[in-house]
Formats: C-alpha cells, structure tokens, sequence
C-alpha cells in the first residue's frame, strides 16, 4: 500500500458556519515550544500558502508535569506563542507515551472552556489519552483526529486491542507519521480517513541555508541526534575507513550525546579513523543551525532492529533546509523522507554509504543538484505553512463528511 502524501491533496478554503474553526491540539510532545511551529502557523494563518483559508483558533492541552525518562528530568510547558490557547494539566503515569492520562474532570474543564469544533489527539491510537477523547467525541458527536508514529506491527495485549479498535471506530480521520505506520493503522482495522504527515515541520527561516566558508577546508560529513545503537554511527566510521584508503580530506563532526559514546569512540579508534573525527557533545534545539551549517553532507545511518525501526529522522529535513545535502539508510521512513534513492544506502552496508560521500566530494556538481532538491523538497513538503494548509484541508473533509451525514439524517 503506497499512500498519497497529504501535501498532494489541492487546497481548500474552509468554511465555517460561525466564526473561526477551532481545533484542540492535546500531545505530550508540545510542552517543548520549538514543537509549537506546526500550531502556530495555523493559528496565525501562515506567511503564503495558508493566507487564502479563513481563520483558525488553535487550543493546546499538554501536561504540566511531563517527565523526560531518558534524562529523568520533568519539563514544564512552554508558551512562546502567543496565538494558541494553551492549557495545562497533570497528568497520571508522566513520560509514559501510551499510559499517561488526565484526570476526567480536568479535561472536561478544557473542553468546556474551548469548545473545539474538532480535537487532534497526537498520542498513539492504543494511548489511554487518545481513548479519553474518543469516549468524549461519541458523547458529543465531535470529529476526532489521530495522530501516531507506531510503524511496528507489534502485538497488542487485550487492552490495548480493545482500545485501538474504540479509537479507531471513533475517529474521522487518522494521521500516520509514516508509510509502514498507515499499513499498519489498515491492518489494526482503521477503514476511513487516513493521510500520511510528520507530525511537526520545519522553520524555513529557523532553518535557513547559510553562507559557507570558502577555501581549501576538509569535507565535513556530520551526524546529530542520539548516540545509540539504533541510529547507526558506528557506520559512518567505516565508511569513513573506506574514503581514508582512497585519500579524501575529510573530518567527521558527531553531534550529540548517549551512553554508547566511549564504545564509538573505540569503534573509530579501531577503524583508524579516531584523528578525523570531532566530538561536539549534546546540542541544544535552538543551536542546531548552528550546527548543522557547519556540515557538507548529513548522515543518518538508522539500523532497523527488533523494537524500532526509523519514524521519520526530522533532523534531515532540518538540514534539507538549509540546503544541506543528506545521505541515509533505507530504515523505515528514510527513504521516503529524502525522495532520492541515489542518496538512501542499504542498512549495514558501509561501501554504499562510502560510495555516496566520496561521489559528493568528488562531484561539485551533483552536489549542488542535491542541495537545489533538498531546499525545494523542503519547502515543497515540510514546511510548518505546508503543513498546516494540508491539516486545514483534512479537517475540511471531516466537517463536510459529518454535515452530509447529518443532512441524510
């Protein structure tokens, strides 16, 4: 099953039967306000593409005691946006993605406050919080969105069946991060609306192409994310081991933090290629241009195992951006997401990888063919106004599909 990319979908203008459409956004994943992008080109209309659809009030209801598990710190709720009506609440089991849950009255509170014309659930279909406002949308007969990144077929206990099917015989429309995960959101049972977007954008201006520094400089191949096992780095060591042999001038830039860097650091030690590499350490989000305008090329490397598999990898559409070239593996969304298979390597296989970088060195010309295709691809696709037009568009078809059902009735 190959589904349409929702930015394909022609652009609508919505129609409201009183004033502004009003969306309710409830996700853990929004107390961090860099993840606000999304929501806030929504609710301030954009700068282009979404300046022709009429006004939309955006909510958002997060926790107000979420706890980051991987670093065992509790992060409050950030409000730089000063458009969206922001809520927030405690929550029961914090961190937890699927277990957390409000407390009924508080939610009732918000919704009560807000009155959302439609509620966008950003938590997993078998989530306790997705199953609290499904049992809310068949109350009031309010049109129910979902939004999730699960692209493992895994096997659900009872419960969790049991609540995916009531989300999904709830819900008008469900929204996959990627394509593995809209199979299986198919094969879980879901039969309606069903569109495949990442969950949040990019910002074109955050993200912007900088000017690189001339001269006769090493070719900087640069990692950022996690340093674990699943995203591969140790492979782009070995592929760094095959452009040695061939006599490139080069130097590796690893960005980020995780428990396995001593052990990477003997992997390079091992490949020989220890002296070409630069440690940065953990980058904050807002330092990330920074960063990434230093690099040539950016590589993600994911390795698929038992328990995950690649979502997304938004930090390649964070270097598209900025007109950095991107080279990846073919785990779960990677190749979808570049769009070039002549940038996508097979998992595991160091020579390919190795084959992509030096023909970037080696080739000014394809290399700037690539960083012309990823700007385009990125505004094309990933920006928060595009989007937020294609939601816009989405919500338009769950309202209509819900009025001609109420006039049949």
């Amino acid at each position: 099953m190959k589904q349409q990319h929702c930015n394909n979908l022609p652009l609508a203008k919505v129609k409201t039967t009183s004033s502004a459409l009003k969306v309710l956004f409830v996700s853990h994943t929004y107390v961090v306000g860099v993840n606000q992008g999304k929501l806030n080109a929504i609710a301030s209309g954009g700068r282009s593409t979404i300046a022709q659809i009429d006004k939309v009030k955006v909510g958002l209801l997060a926790p107000s005691n979420w706890k980051a598990l991987e670093w065992n710190k509790t992060i409050p709720l950030e409000t730089p946006c000063s458009q969206i009506h922001t809520y927030s609440a405690p929550v029961l089991f914090s961190g937890r993605g699927g277990a957390h849950i409000y407390a009924p009255w508080t939610l009732w509170q918000v919704l009560n406050d807000f009155r959302p014309d439609i509620v966008q659930v950003e938590e997993e279909v078998f989530s306790l919080c997705a199953f609290e406002f499904a049992i809310w949308s068949r109350l009031t007969g309010k049109p129910l969105a979902i939004f999730g990144w699960e692209n493992i077929d895994h096997r659900l206990s009872f419960l969790r069946r049991w609540i995916c099917q009531f989300v999904h015989n709830t819900a008008r429309l469900v929204l996959s991060g990627n394509q593995d995960g809209a199979e299986i959101m198919r094969r879980w049972g879901y039969t309606g609306l069903l569109e495949v977007m990442p969950q949040m954008g990019v910002d074109p201006e955050f993200f912007a192409p900088r000017q690189k520094t001339v001269g006769d400089r090493p070719f900087h191949i640069g990692f950022l994310g996690r340093l674990v096992h699943s995203k591969g780095i140790d492979l782009i060591f070995a592929a760094a081991h095959h452009l040695r042999q061939q006599g490139f001038n080069f130097r590796v830039l690893i960005c980020g933090s995780g428990f396995i860097e001593a052990e990477l650091k003997q992997v390079s030690q091992k490949q020989g290629v220890a002296d070409w590499v630069i440690w940065h350490g953990a980058v904050h989000h807002e330092q990330a241009p920074e960063v990434i305008c230093h690099f040539d090329v950016l590589v993600l490397p994911s390795r698929t195992t038992l328990e995950w598999k690649e979502q997304f990898g938004h930090v390649l559409i964070e270097a598209m951006a900025m007109g950095v070239p991107v080279v990846g593996s073919d785990s779960g969304e990677i190749p979808n997401v570049i769009g070039r298979s002549d940038l996508v390597f097979r998992e595991e296989n160091t020579q390919e990888l190795a084959n992509i970088l030096a023909r970037l060195i080696r080739e000014p010309q394809w290399y700037q063919e690539v960083s012309n295709y990823c700007l385009h691809r990125v505004n094309q696709l990933y920006s928060h106004d595009q989007i937020a037009a294609c939601l816009i568009t989405l919500w338009q078809k769950v309202l209509q599909q819900k009025n001609s059902e109420l006039v049949l009735n």
